[in-house]
């Protein structure tokens, strides 16, 4: 059973995430606290995003002289939440293995290099296949629910690593922090970008399950994803 995959992110009001110039007062302490509210057993992000935890230096490790068996890799650990990466390539350059009490899980392609496995058996931190130079979104959420027992999930990513879990019909939830200003930057990552053929298949019906006004007029909205 895949866990059940709640999209928390605070979008402005025409959808932009990219937030460095809007200065609301509070609102990251506000996503927070709702994103804890939730009592996840951990949470989800892309490369560029852990990018802030790890360092923005990418991991240049050499050669080793082995291969290494594409095979999932489940370190030892004592934390029972969980920072998942997702970093088909293996750039990363991780100091530790965990961020505050979170262990760290890495979700790979097979293309990765065997300098970077090696790297993160090092250090480590757990790591997990999605498939060969693709990942099966799909499968990489029933692994982490078998593996590490995540039952619920929040997924704090991108707009395409949203827009992908989007149309591949996984996010139950949406939780939107809906921020109090318009940024209409043309060009800016929105809350989902979602890349296919279909214009139909882009589209996800909706059904609202709770409103509420938080501080600095943030308006707090939760729905379900109808499938």
């Amino acid at each position: 059973m895949k866990p059940y995959l709640i999209c928390h992110m605070m979008p402005s009001v025409d959808g932009r995430i990219v937030g460095d110039r809007w200065k609301i007062t509070g609102g990251y302490k506000e996503y927070e606290r709702t994103g804890a509210s939730f009592k996840t057993d951990g949470w989800m992000c892309g490369r560029v995003t852990m990018e802030g935890y790890a360092g923005k230096a990418s991991f240049s490790g050499k050669a080793v002289g082995r291969n290494i068996p594409r095979e999932d890799f489940i370190a030892p650990h004592k934390g029972k939440s969980y920072a998942v990466a997702l970093d088909p390539s293996g750039r990363l350059n991780w100091k530790s293995n965990h961020i505050d009490a979170d262990h760290i899980v890495e979700i790979l392609a097979e293309k990765v290099s065997d300098s970077y496995l090696e790297f993160l058996q090092k250090k480590n931190i757990s790591y997990i296949f999605g498939g060969k130079t693709q990942i099966d979104l799909k499968r990489v959420l029933e692994k982490l629910g078998k593996y590490f027992q995540i039952k619920k999930l929040l997924l704090e990513g991108g707009g395409k690593i949203n827009g992908s879990f989007l149309a591949a019909g996984l996010i139950d939830e949406l939780s939107l922090l809906l921020m109090p200003v318009a940024d209409g930057t043309i060009g800016t990552a929105s809350l989902f970008d979602i890349e296919t053929p279909s214009r139909k298949k882009s589209v996800s019906r909706l059904k609202l399950l709770a409103t509420k006004k938080l501080t600095s007029d943030i308006l707090w909205l939760r729905y379900k994803v109808q499938k």
